[in-house]
């Protein structure tokens, strides 16, 4: 889905937007690009994507946001990107089998558990934006790892109780989640908290073939108990005046 994202706010001090940014990049590499809108962009995108060439900077104002592909102008779009053909010489696809390649680093004796991070679904990546929208920090205001009971029943941990998180790049403290959805031998972090930071803990090592580092799977050891977290979101997980419900008014 192509949407279109509209200003919010006029940026504050010296910020720049996305769009002077890279163009400023681009001059002092030599480059003349001038682009005075994102429309221009799109219009560039557009000429070198078939499968956007259908969407008009018009009717993303008026509609907000329209499924792809959509390759010609006044086409619906469609939900499934290959119905009929693939975009080859021949419409067909290759499929390849792939070996499975195990984790660079395996849970021993040592570091028994496996770490999984990602994002949750208030806190986006580093929680740069959203841990300053005071209605989400006030949903998860603080750093949770989650586990199946089964592990804290095994860990002498409670739900609420602060462990710490230990592989052997780092460790960092934060407070246990029962989460019977997160597999048993697992737990998982999100990479929001810098107060709690995940990545202190993960492997940077590179896949072979893909050049990903890998983030999403390491080995752990944890133990109850630790460093209280710090409150250092936005709003400490406290709702500011202006998004507070209104009280009730006794008859």
């Amino acid at each position: 889905m192509v949407q279109l994202g509209r200003k919010a706010i006029e940026p504050p001090g010296e910020a720049k937007e996305d769009l002077w940014l890279i163009n400023e990049l681009a001059k002092r590499m030599g480059l003349p690009w001038n682009y005075t809108h994102p429309r221009e962009v799109f219009e560039e995108m557009r000429r070198c994507m078939d499968s956007i060439a259908g969407i008009t900077w018009e009717r993303l104002e008026r509609d907000s946001s329209v499924t792809y592909p959509c390759e010609k102008e006044g086409d619906p779009g469609e939900p499934v990107v290959f119905t009929t053909h693939f975009p080859t010489t021949t419409g067909r696809g290759k499929f390849v089998p792939a070996d499975l390649i195990p984790a660079a680093e395996r849970p021993d004796a040592e570091y028994p558990m496996v770490l999984i991070t990602g994002r949750q679904l208030e806190h986006w990546h580093t929680g740069a934006m959203t841990r300053r929208a005071t209605v989400l920090d006030h949903i998860e205001p603080e750093p949770v790892a989650s586990f199946h009971p089964l592990d804290l029943d095994k860990l002498d941990v409670k739900a609420g109780d602060v462990v710490t998180v230990q592989s052997r790049r780092g460790k960092i403290s934060l407070y246990a989640r029962a989460d019977e959805g997160t597999p048993a031998g697992a737990l998982f972090i999100p990479f929001c908290y810098y107060e709690a930071a995940a990545n202190m803990l993960t492997n940077p090592v590179l896949d072979p073939f893909g050049k990903i580092p890998e983030f999403k799977y390491c080995a752990v050891k944890v133990t109850a108990g630790g460093t209280t977290p710090e409150k250092m979101s936005f709003g400490g997980g406290v709702l500011l005046p202006a998004d507070q419900p209104a009280a009730a008014v006794p008859d």
